[in-house]
């Protein structure tokens, strides 16, 4: 059965400036499997997250001897109106090395001066600290944390909307190949925990057996500048242009043929071709370049007959 998306969710997030979205241990697992090489001998900043809540923090120190990590840093921001997930009356961050205990009392952990957000002073002298940045950061102020990170150069593995593809800043990165999917997306991410005064509506929201209250957009990925052997599988091509060219019409302010789905990118087609944005859950570096976004020569969205297309990926095959 097809799982009916309500987008309204993390829509609503970006813009009310909701972002208590708490991401499922399961989830957790379910990425990092593919990333486990990278972190040997690392620093880890999950810098979006309550030490005495967070699944990131659980997952990392309860893996840390596995993964081969150096330190665990894990800070929380003061929120104006404390909920079940802020329950400190400060912001304060907590690091792990392996000597501490795994989950510190509140006489444990490093209060910070100010608040915590992770673009304040204090905040950002651990984010040089440290090597990867694992967390879900805010929705509303997405396109600031990933700027942050591309300006200090980290690595970094992290939850979004799928929107964010389209965001310049984003598909700036991803044009440049510093910036990529993750493995899973949609289904693939379960569901996220919201705190009380969340409305639960839609079909795919429930209460599991510990009483948190989930919910499922099915409109989230994991955006990353770590390699996995998954990005590096080449699409299987089996559809031919000869001889079908009615099927792949062309733009009409660009150079381009339209492909509508990417099980449909012909094997026999050299020129360029505009994809959907779904594309790049599958995009193999080493078998395709990406041209452009969304626009076609005169800067106008591109269009066939007159009628703009959904929003197209412009690439080529190497």
């Amino acid at each position: 059965m097809v799982r009916k998306v309500n987008h309204s969710l993390l829509d609503n997030a970006k813009v009310q400036k909701k972002d208590e979205f708490y991401t499922q241990l399961s989830d957790i697992e379910r990425e990092l499997q593919y990333y486990k090489k990278h972190f040997k001998n690392k620093t880890v900043f999950c810098n979006c997250d309550d030490v005495k809540v967070s699944n990131f923090y659980k997952y990392f120190v309860e893996h840390f001897e596995e993964l081969g990590l150096k330190r665990l840093i894990c800070a929380c921001y003061k929120k104006n109106e404390p909920d079940l997930f802020s329950k400190t009356e400060s912001a304060f961050y907590y690091e792990y090395t392996g000597k501490e205990k795994k989950y510190p009392a509140k006489k444990d952990v490093s209060f910070f001066k100010g608040d915590g957000d992770f673009r304040s002073k204090e905040s950002i002298e651990l984010l040089k600290k440290a090597d990867i940045v694992v967390t879900n950061p805010p929705f509303s102020l997405f396109r600031e944390f990933v700027s942050q990170l591309d300006e200090f150069n980290k690595k970094f593995l992290i939850i979004s909307n799928i929107n964010a593809i389209t965001y310049k800043e984003v598909f700036a990165l991803i044009k440049e190949n510093k910036v990529w999917m993750g493995v899973n997306m949609g289904r693939g991410i379960s569901g996220f925990i919201v705190p009380d005064h969340y409305e639960l509506y839609g079909l795919e929201t429930k209460i599991n057996e510990a009483g948190e209250r989930i919910i499922s957009p099915n409109n989230c990925m994991w955006l990353t500048n770590l390699d996995n052997a998954q990005r590096h599988e080449f699409i299987p091509l089996t559809k031919e242009y000869c001889g079908n060219e009615s099927a792949y019409p062309r733009f009409d302010n660009y150079n381009a043929i339209n492909v509508n789905k990417t099980q449909d990118i012909p094997m026999d087609y050299k020129g360029i071709m505009g994809v959907p944005i779904t594309f790049l859950h599958r995009f193999n570096p080493d078998q395709f370049k990406i041209i452009k976004f969304r626009k076609g020569d005169d800067d106008r969205d591109l269009a066939i007959n007159g009628k703009p297309t959904y929003f197209r990926i412009l690439i080529q095959g190497c």
